[in-house]
């Protein structure tokens, strides 16, 4: 009997062990981060807040910026310092010149060094404060730790970021549509006033994904092989990153092993569901001095998530207390939305309707009505 049952405690091991690592997430990357698209919310991450060096990938944010500053048709004069960037390039030469819009589809699609440097030095005049914008823009978006010192991601002493700005920088530029079309197409051609180049996209992802995007590759002997890559299917949108992901031909193998994974895992696992709406009723806020001592409040706006089987986020809905006045509109309090303790959303509670002032006229005029439909 005892047998049995150290046999049966046994198999019990096992097939916890079992479940235990068929629902481990293993990559070689040093670093990397699965977020939804829409929500921003992180679905998995392993070191993702790490500081590293993002090779390539720093492209991304080169293109987003460029295309939020600049005319797109505007023609740049290559200069010499750009003509001597080191590869992967164009071989663009001193002096030629190339429509912007032509220079970004070499950016992302060929990861052209020589065509970094001189979209940098055409809109702000030097990489260097190029790169302070950059910087400075990752940090609007929600960077916590990203320094850019270089247009194209190639080594330099402090240029780093890390897996989860990557995917937050990455989130933002997807929401521009002539970023999303660039990093999309297969192959482009163009001309210069010297020559005429012709460019097949080197993400590999496009092709052997089902419901790819795009979206960066990128590598160097400190970074290493990295990738960000992008995907939608059933009407969610995952950004992948990884960094790291090893030296060498394996490292180059594994940033794609490693990306589909991780995708992989995020479609298999999560499923979008609506948790709030927009307008619908939310409760009942109190109100000072107002002609009624509550008004009713609708969420502000709709949140769909990312959702586990059977994971069911909680709502904890904080009013304020109003002074009268209050219009349709007004914010009446804040939505915390809540998944395993932590809050992934916030959302803001507006007045559904116009409340007014309880003033001391109206009062009495209240009080001489009551009294005159009682004398009727």
């Amino acid at each position: 009997m005892k047998i049995v049952k150290l046999f049966l405690i046994a198999v019990f091991i096992l097939n916890m062990c079992v479940i235990s690592f068929a629902d481990e997430l293993k990559v070689k990357s040093r670093s990397a981060v699965l977020i939804d698209a829409d929500s921003g919310r992180v679905l998995w991450g392993l070191d993702p807040e790490n500081p590293m060096p993002m090779a390539s990938t720093t492209k991304i944010m080169t293109c987003i910026y460029t295309i939020e500053n600049c005319d797109l048709e505007e023609e740049v004069v290559v200069s010499k310092n750009a003509a001597q960037a080191p590869k992967v390039k164009l071989f663009l030469s001193e002096g030629e010149r190339v429509r912007l819009k032509d220079l970004l589809y070499a950016l992302m699609l060929r990861s052209s060094n020589d065509a970094a440097v001189a979209i940098a030095e055409h809109v702000s005049g030097t990489s260097e404060e190029f790169c302070k914008a950059l910087t400075k823009k990752a940090a609007l978006i929600g960077a916590k730790d990203t320094v850019f010192e270089t247009p194209n991601g190639l080594d330099s002493g402090n240029h780093h970021s890390t897996a989860l700005d990557m995917a937050l920088i990455t989130r933002y530029a997807l929401k521009n549509d002539t970023f999303r079309e660039i990093i999309k197409t297969p192959a482009y051609s163009f001309s210069s006033n010297k020559r005429s180049y012709s460019l097949t996209n080197a993400d590999r992802l496009l092709t052997e994904y089902s419901g790819a995007i795009g979206v960066k590759t990128g590598y160097t002997g400190k970074a290493g092989h990295c990738f960000v890559g992008a995907a939608e299917r059933d009407g969610m949108t995952l950004i992948s990153v990884v960094l790291a992901s090893g030296w060498g031909a394996q490292g180059k193998a594994a940033k794609w092993s490693d990306t589909k994974a991780i995708l992989n895992y995020g479609f298999d696992n999560f499923h979008i569901e609506e948790v709030v709406k927009k307008g619908e009723p939310a409760g009942e806020f109190e109100i000072l001095k107002g002609e009624k001592p509550k008004g009713e409040a609708v969420f502000g706006e709709s949140l769909s998530l990312p959702l586990k089987e059977g994971e069911e986020p909680k709502l904890k809905i904080n009013f304020k207390t109003l002074n009268a006045p209050a219009a349709v509109g007004d914010e009446v309090g804040i939505c915390e939305v809540y998944s395993n303790g932590e809050v992934i959303k916030r959302i803001k509670l507006l007045s559904a309707e116009n409340i007014e002032e309880h003033s001391f006229e109206r009062f009495f005029n209240d009080i001489f009505n009551s009294w005159l439909n009682m004398c009727q």
